[in-house]
């Protein structure tokens, strides 16, 4: 069966899927049957998935593809002081939050060595700014790295830590959220107009029986003519 190639040749570029035509893995299938097979240099199941060597150099909504929808990229990991990644773009920075999530490995599948691997998910969401007091935004990033459990040897961890594959996404506000949000505005501006009439009824257009009326009546028949 012919493999589906749908990443340029220098492996930066993704071209649009065909319509009808959705990529959306599991976890487990973008560890075990993409990433593991991009560090070992196994075939890929499918080349959809292009190579951003540094995504530090981008900031989000200009890596490429389409930008309102969910974009994948291998990656590597790029160290800086010591075992602290890079996350620093041009227009501020990306920050882990929440626990980080492990993807076993299926129990019948061994690597070379006596270890056994391990999927790691890390979820981080980006700030606009300089750290530490940057404004923190919609865009959020599924980070997938492959780590070696048992006596793996250390050559087998190194090429293992290397390589990354990250889904990019921009976070909607969900559609009950923002409807609750407009009813809430429309209460408010509900309220303020019987405040505002409340408070007019009150400050002078109240009619003044001090005042003796004219029994004429003015020529419109609309209003009594006061002497």
């Amino acid at each position: 069966m012919e493999r589906l190639e749908f990443v340029s040749k220098e492996g930066s570029m993704i071209r649009s899927l065909p319509p009808g035509f959705r990529f959306q893995p599991t976890d487990e299938e973008l560890v075990f049957q993409y990433l593991k097979h991009k560090v070992f240099g196994y075939p890929l199941p499918a080349s959809v998935i292009p190579l951003i060597a540094n995504l530090s150099n981008f900031d989000p909504w200009d890596l490429p593809g389409n930008s309102s929808q969910e974009r994948y990229f291998f990656s590597k990991n790029e160290a800086k002081n010591g075992n602290r990644t890079k996350r620093t773009t041009c227009s501020g920075y990306w920050k882990a939050t929440g626990m980080h999530k492990h993807i076993p490995y299926p129990s019948d599948d061994e690597i070379s060595g006596n270890g056994k691997m391990m999927g790691m998910k890390k979820t981080l969401v980006f700030f606009k700014g300089k750290s530490p007091h940057g404004s923190r935004t919609n865009w959020v990033m599924h980070e997938y790295c492959l780590t070696c459990i048992g006596e793996g040897n250390s050559s087998t961890q190194k090429q293992t830590e290397d390589w990354v594959v990250c889904r990019i996404f921009l976070k909607k506000i969900r559609a009950t959220k923002r409807e609750e949000e407009e009813e809430e505005i429309r209460k408010e501006e509900r309220r303020d107009d019987v405040e505002g009439n409340s408070n007019s009824s009150s400050t002078g257009l109240e009619l003044d029986l001090s005042c003796p009326l004219s029994p004429a009546f003015s020529s419109s028949g609309s209003s009594w003519i006061t002497g």
